[in-house]
């Protein structure tokens, strides 16, 4: 039987190790019990970090939405507190990770997904990939800029697309400083991608600029060139 002290130094060994691994493999690396030591940090005096991390996990698996926070609560060795964030950590992953296989019929559809980027100081490029089916593959911030301005290449934009073997991909950036209409940089971007694409053989369908004004899209001011309509996405 472990002492008190020696039960001490297993729970404080495991996290080190897990960071270790973690840093070295990248974040896909651990097993969920795994992450769940991440977010904890520690165990306690009677329950080192991988026990309470099984027991949170069984926790999480075996409870709704609505029962949730009330059933971590309850694990000897959370409380309040630590129920509060794991409780936080699974609602934040759902809320972004929404958008898998959700069909796009129109530019607005992403708008619900991108929305939060109005509330970022500086701009961000992203990418959406989708399949076939019109289903969004990924969302990817590609690069992030200044107040003003985000430098892409082309081949940053479509490594991910061409990764994932997508049939079509839309670009989006946000301005920061409130209006959404497009700057003369994002004429010539956007013609540049469009050749980028046709290229490689992946749709492009849309341009979305997003500020807290709202959208423009390039798609919906007939700014594309011919072939690109999000309606054809079908004939992927």
């Amino acid at each position: 039987m472990l002492t008190a002290t020696e039960n001490t130094a297993t729970t404080e060994l495991a996290k080190p190790q897990i960071r270790e691994l973690t840093l070295a493999n990248g974040m896909s690396f651990p097993s969920d019990e795994e992450l769940l030591m991440l977010i904890l940090g520690k165990g306690t005096r009677n329950c080192p970090v991988e026990k309470l991390s099984a027991k949170v996990l069984q926790v999480i698996n075996a409870s709704n939405e609505d029962s949730l926070l009330q059933n971590l609560i309850e694990i000897t060795g959370i409380g309040i507190s630590r129920a509060l964030t794991i409780a936080a950590v699974v609602e934040f992953g759902k809320r972004r990770f929404r958008h898998l296989k959700n069909v796009i019929t129109r530019s607005s559809d992403l708008i619900q997904y991108l929305q939060h980027y109005t509330l970022d100081p500086v701009e961000h490029f992203i990418t959406v990939t989708l399949n076939g089916s019109r289903e969004i593959l990924s969302i990817r911030t590609v690069s992030t800029g200044t107040v003003n301005k985000t430098i892409v290449h082309s081949r940053e934009v479509f490594a991910q697309a061409v990764a994932e073997h997508a049939s079509a991909i839309i670009c989006c950036h946000n301005h920061p400083g409130g209006t959404c209409r497009p700057s003369k940089a994002d004429f010539q971007s956007t013609q540049v991608l469009q050749e980028a694409a046709l290229v490689l053989g992946i749709k492009f369908l849309d341009h979305i600029i997003i500020s807290r004004e709202g959208y423009f899209s390039f798609l919906e001011n007939d700014l594309l060139e011919e072939g690109t309509k999000l309606e054809k996405l079908t004939d992927c």
